[in-house]
């Protein structure tokens, strides 16, 4: 892969296309990264004891390492 953990990285595709972020987990098995607050998605969470709520979480998702640009 062309970045590793800390970079700081632009985004060349999908709905964040244009903004920049640091990577936070790099995956070079699967070839996907995830940027810092970038492709963020809701995620629903039931509640798990009877007096806890549910709630609905923004998660950062990976990316594909080619969708991503290296910025200095």
């Amino acid at each position: 892969m062309h970045v590793k953990k800390g970079d700081k990285v632009k985004i060349l595709t999908g709905k964040d296309r244009g903004k920049s972020g640091k990577i936070i987990r790099a995956m070079p098995k699967r070839g996907q990264v995830v940027v810092e607050g970038l492709n963020l998605v809701k995620k629903h969470q039931r509640a798990r004891k009877s007096n806890e709520k549910g709630q609905i979480l923004e998660r950062p998702m990976p990316i594909h390492a080619s969708n991503i640009k290296k910025v200095e």
